[in-house]
């Protein structure tokens, strides 16, 4: 079979390392009967791995010459589509229960993917990603460090997020210029009831000037709300819980528009 060169413009970085891979698969231990969905399989470094626990599942793959490849795999539904297009509900639909993501996403365009999944985490018991360990840092970081900004807060209110492991370079080829990291992010039960859309917005504001204090920026935003509420606005935007952002936008959703 002919080698496949990694494309550029797929972000692709294929994982090799044997002992990594067996540790991913471990973390997402794969049980029989679950319906489990692998975005961006590439030469198959995971899937091969992952069928030997579970015969079959789906996976969403961009490359038309890998999708060819995987179909010659027995139990693999080749879902050939950029993931952005895909509509997860549907797929949970089609396959009768929630669905359990996994990946090696391309950080090109990994965030973007994380937002588009934000958007049917009804239909997901978890997700399992590698991920750029600056990406994960983001996500998983804690109210007053350097790394906690719009990415954690629009992420943790709606899953509990855990760094599991850093991978190193070495172990893809070609290496990326970046370490990365496997992420678990499992959707909270029962989420806070809020308007989304209204939480994106206020915190993208928050956030706007993250170097000012709230009032010039997320203040200013409040303001032209007509919010007639309290909130410490003397704070730096990554000073700011997830929570309080959270009971912020439904003291927004509650109250009645100036």
């Amino acid at each position: 079979m002919a080698q496949h060169i990694a494309r550029k413009r797929f972000g692709q970085h294929f994982l090799t390392d044997v002992h990594i891979i067996e540790s991913i698969c471990d973390a997402i231990d794969p049980q029989a009967g679950e319906a489990l969905v692998e975005i961006g399989p590439g030469l198959g470094a995971m899937t091969l791995p992952l069928q030997k626990r579970m015969p079959a599942f789906s996976v969403i793959e961009l490359d038309r010459d890998l999708a060819a490849r995987l179909r010659k795999r027995e139990g693999l539904d080749v879902i050939e589509s950029d993931v952005l297009k895909v509509d997860f509900a549907a797929l949970a639909a089609a396959k009768g229960q929630k669905l359990r993501v996994v990946g090696n996403l391309p950080y090109n365009i990994s965030t973007p993917i994380l937002f588009h999944l934000l958007g049917f985490v009804d239909h997901v018991v978890d997700q399992h990603f590698m991920l750029q360990k600056e990406v994960v840092d983001r996500m998983a970081a804690s109210p007053g460090c350097k790394d906690y900004g719009r990415l954690t807060v629009m992420l943790q209110w709606r899953y509990a997020i855990e760094s599991v492991f850093d991978v190193p370079p070495e172990a893809f080829d070609p290496p990326p210029r970046v370490m990365s990291a496997i992420v678990r992010m499992q959707p909270y039960a029962k989420p806070p009831v809020l308007d989304a859309k209204l939480l994106g917005e206020m915190v993208a504001a928050a956030f706007s000037q993250r170097r000012k204090l709230l009032r010039h920026s997320l203040g200013v935003w409040l303001t032209a709300r007509g919010f007639a509420g309290h909130f410490d606005l003397q704070r730096r935007a990554e000073e700011v819980p997830v929570a309080e952002y959270v009971a912020l936008a439904q003291a927004l959703g509650a109250a009645p528009q100036a």
